[in-house]
C-alpha cells in the first residue's frame, strides 16, 4: 500500500507530469504517421533517457506507448489508411462513417473507448502484478531462460506467412545482439576488429534502422500527403460519446480481452483488433451494417488495442520478455534507466511498477482528452505532404542515433540496418521478430550462463524447464496441425475449385537468406575455438538461423513459387543518399549539412517555397543548437560548423 501511494505521489509531481505529457504529444504525432508506430517513436526517445530519474523516464516512455493506438485512429477514420497494424479493423467502419459525414462521431467514440480500454488495461496489469508475484519469485534463471525462448518461439510462430522466416529473424536478432563481449568470460565476438563493435550494437540504432528509416523511405517513394484528399469531420461529436456509453458491455469485454491477448508475446495489436471486431459482429443481433458504418465496429477494436498496449507490459515487467515490438524497445529503455525487469520489479522496485501502471492510466486519459479537444487541428497534420516532414523526422532520427555512442559508426550502422530493414519490409519478413530477438539476446545469454553456473548441465531437468519446453514444442507443432485440419474441412465444405493464394519469392528474399547464412557461417568460424561459455549461446542462435534457412530454401525447392519483382530500387537509392548525407556530417559539420540538406530537399524535392524551405531549415538549426546545449552534445563540426556556430553566437 505504501508503494501504491508513493507511486501516485510521484506521477502527480510537476516533473513527471511534464515528461508524461511530452511523451503523450510525441505519441499522438507519431501515431498519425502511418507505419512509424511505437517502435520508431520510442527509439527516438531513448537517447533522452540518459541521466534521467527512472520514474521520470518511465513516465515519458509510457506516455508515448499508451497513446500511439489513439493517434493512429485519425488516419484510419479520415482516410481509410491504418496508422499501424493495431488500427486495421477500425478502418472497416470508421472510414465508411467518415464518408457519410460522421467522422467526428467515429473519432469521439474511438477516443473515449480507447481511454476506457487503456484504463481497464492498467487495472488488469495491476491485478496481474499481485497474482503473479508468488510465481515470479519461484522462478530461477533456468525457468527465465526457457521463458525467453518461449517468447521467441511464440513471436516466430505468430509472425504470419512462413513460420521459419519468423524463426530465422529471431535467431538473427539473437546473433546480432551477441556482438561484443561475452558476459560470462569477457571474450570478444564478431567484432571484425572494428573498435565500434567491441561494446556491442546500440538498441537505438537498431530500432531506428529496422523500422523508422524503412517506413520513411517507403512514404518518400510514394511522395504524397498522408491523406490524398480532404475528408470533413462532419457532425456527431456528442453522439459518439453516447454510443460508447450505450455499448459499455462491449467496451468492457473488448478491453479485458485486449489486455489478455496483449500479455501473450507475439500476438498484440496485429490480431487483437480483428478478434474483437469479429466478436462484435458475432455478438450482435443485427450485424448487417458492419463494414458499412456501424459504430460498434469502431468501439470494439479501439477499446482492445489500447488495453493491449497495457497487457504487453505484463510479460515485459514480470519476466523481461517483451509482449510486442514496442514493449521490446520499452524493455531497452528500462535497462538504460538501470532497471532490471523480473523479480526486482515486484520486490525492491514495486513503487516503480505502480508508477508504470499509474502512468499508463493517466496517459490514456490525457491522450483521449487531447484528441477530443483538438480533433480539428490535429487532423490537419494528415494533409501535410510527407516530403515536407521528411527533413524534420530525419534530423530527429539522426540526432537520436548519434546519441548512442556519438561516433561516425552510429550513422554507418544506422544505414546498414536500414538497408536490411528495407529488404525485410519489401520481402515481408517479420521485423518485430528480429528486434525482439536482439533485445532479448543479452538477458537470455545471462540466464543461460547463470543456469549452467548454478545447476550445471542438469538445469534442463528441472520440472519448470520441462513444462515450458513442452509449451514451446506445442506452440510449433499445434498450429500446422490445426491449419491442415482447417484446410481439409474447407475442402469438404466447398468442393468447387477455388483460387488459391500463390507462393511467391523475390530477389529480396534470396538476399536476406544470403546475408543471414553468410553471417551465421562467419560467426560459427569466429567462435569455434573460443571457450564453451563464450560460444554456447551464439551457437544456439546460429543453429536456429541455419535450420530455418534450410527449411525455407527446401520449401522454395519443393513447392513452386512465383517469382515477383522486389521493387526496392528507389528505396536502396535513398539508403545510398543517406550514406552520402552521413558522410557530409563529418566532412562539413552536422549543423551545416542539416541546414543545406533541408533547404535543398524542401525546395527541389518537396517543391516548397523558398520562404517555407528556409524557415524550416533555420528552425532545425535552432533546434540542434538548443538541444546540443541542453544535453551537452558536441556534434561533428567538420569544416564549416565552427564558423556557423560563431556566427549564431553573435546573434544570441
Amino acid at each position: 500500500m505504501i508503494e501504491f501511494l508513493s507511486a501516485l505521489d510521484q506521477i502527480m509531481s510537476v516533473t513527471h507530469l511534464t515528461y508524461l505529457i511530452a511523451g503523450v504529444l510525441v505519441g499522438l504525432v507519431v501515431g498519425i504517421i502511418p507505419g512509424l508506430g511505437g517502435i520508431a517513436g520510442m527509439s527516438l526517445l531513448l537517447p533522452f533517457l540518459y541521466g534521467m530519474e527512472p520514474s521520470v523516464g518511465l513516465g515519458m516512455l509510457m506516455g508515448l506507448v499508451a497513446v500511439i493506438p489513439t493517434g493512429d485512429t485519425f488516419t484510419s477514420v479520415l482516410m481509410g489508411i491504418p496508422g499501424s497494424s493495431s488500427s486495421q479493423a477500425t478502418v472497416m467502419d470508421g472510414f465508411p462513417l467518415a464518408k457519410k459525414g460522421q467522422a467526428a462521431r467515429a473519432l469521439s467514440a474511438a477516443f473515449l473507448s480507447s481511454m476506457i480500454g487503456g484504463v481497464v488495461g492498467a487495472i488488469v496489469l495491476s491485478v496481474f502484478i499481485l497474482v503473479a508475484r508468488p510465481v515470479v519469485l519461484a522462478f530461477s534463471s533456468a525457468e527465465l531462460f526457457m521463458l525467453t525462448l518461449l517468447g521467441l518461439s511464440v513471436v516466430a510462430a505468430l509472425s504470419g506467412g512462413n513460420v521459419y522466416k519468423g524463426l530465422a529473424a529471431c535467431g538473427f536478432g539473437l546473433l546480432v545482439g551477441a556482438i561484443g563481449g561475452a558476459p560470462a568470460t569477457g571474450e570478444f565476438r564478431f567484432t571484425l576488429d572494428i573498435d565500434y563493435l567491441y561494446d556491442g550494437i546500440p538498441l537505438v540504432v537498431v530500432g531506428l534502422g529496422i523500422f523508422a528509416l524503412p517506413e520513411i523511405i517507403s512514404l518518400l517513394v510514394k511522395n504524397s500527403a498522408i491523406a490524398s484528399s480532404p475528408n470533413k469531420l462532419g457532425h456527431g461529436l456528442k453522439q459518439g460519446f453516447k454510443d460508447v456509453f450505450a455499448n459499455l458491455p462491449l467496451v468492457g469485454k473488448s478491453s479485458i480481452f485486449g489486455s489478455l491477448i496483449g500479455a501473450i508475446p507475439g500476438l498484440g495489436g496485429s490480431v487483437v483488433d480483428w478478434m474483437t471486431y469479429s466478436f462484435a459482429i458475432n455478438s450482435s443481433k443485427d450485424s448487417s451494417q458492419f463494414g458499412k458504418g456501424d459504430i460498434r465496429g469502431v468501439i470494439a477494436p479501439e477499446s482492445a488495442n489500447n488495453a493491449c498496449a497495457s497487457g504487453s507490459m505484463i510479460p515485459t515487467i514480470l519476466f523481461g520478455v517483451p509482449g510486442s515490438g514496442a514493449a521490446a524497445v520499452f524493455l531497452g529503455g528500462m535497462l538504460l534507466l538501470g532497471i532490471q525487469p523480473g523479480v526486482s520489479m515486484i520486490t525492491t522496485h514495486l513503487d516503480l511498477t505502480y508508477t508504470i501502471i499509474w502512468s499508463l492510466a493517466l496517459a490514456n486519459i490525457l491522450g483521449a482528452l487531447f484528441c477530443i479537444c483538438f480533433t480539428r487541428p490535429i487532423s490537419l497534420l494528415t494533409y501535410i505532404k510527407f516530403s515536407v516532414l521528411t527533413p524534420i523526422i530525419l534530423t530527429l532520427i539522426l540526432f537520436a542515433a548519434y546519441q548512442a555512442t556519438r561516433s561516425l559508426g552510429d550513422f554507418i550502422l544506422l544505414g546498414v540496418v536500414a538497408a536490411l530493414g528495407v529488404m525485410m519490409k519489401g520481402a515481408n519478413w517479420p521485423r518485430p521478430a528480429f528486434l525482439i530477438g536482439f533485445v532479448l539476446s543479452s538477458g537470455a545469454e545471462n540466464y543461460f550462463f547463470q543456469s549452467i553456473q548454478f545447476y550445471g548441465y542438469s538445469w534442463f531437468l528441472r520440472p519448470g524447464v520441462i513444462a515450458i519446453a513442452a509449451l514451446i514444442i506445442v506452440g510449433f507443432v499445434l498450429p500446422p496441425i490445426l491449419k491442415k485440419r482447417q484446410q481439409k474441412n474447407d475442402v469438404k465444405a466447398e468442393p468447387t475449385p477455388q483460387e488459391t493464394k500463390k507462393d511467391t519469392v523475390s530477389l529480396a528474399d534470396w538476399g536476406i537468406i544470403a546475408i543471414m547464412s553468410v553471417c551465421a557461417i562467419y560467426a560459427l568460424v569466429n567462435v569455434w575455438d573460443s571457450s564453451m561459455l563464450t560460444k554456447a549461446f551464439p551457437i544456439i542462435a546460429i543453429a536456429i538461423i541455419l535450420f530455418s534457412v534450410v527449411m525455407i530454401v527446401s520449401k522454395y525447392i519443393r513447392v513452386k513459387h512465383t517469382r515477383i519483382p522486389s521493387d526496392l530500387t528507389m528505396n536502396l537509392i535513398y539508403i545510398a543518399g543517406f550514406f552520402f548525407i552521413a558522410y557530409g556530417y563529418y566532412l562539413f559539420g552536422f549543423i551545416t549539412t542539416t541546414f543545406v540538406f533541408s533547404l535543398l530537399f524542401l525546395k527541389f524535392l518537396a517543391k516548397a517555397s523558398y520562404l517555407k524551405s528556409t524557415t524550416i531549415a533555420i528552425c532545425l538549426v535552432i533546434f540542434l543548437v538548443t538541444i546540443g546545449r541542453v544535453m551537452n552534445v558536441d556534434f561533428p563540426e567538420g569544416l564549416f560548423d565552427p564558423y556557423l556556430l560563431s556566427a549564431i553566437k553573435t546573434f544570441i
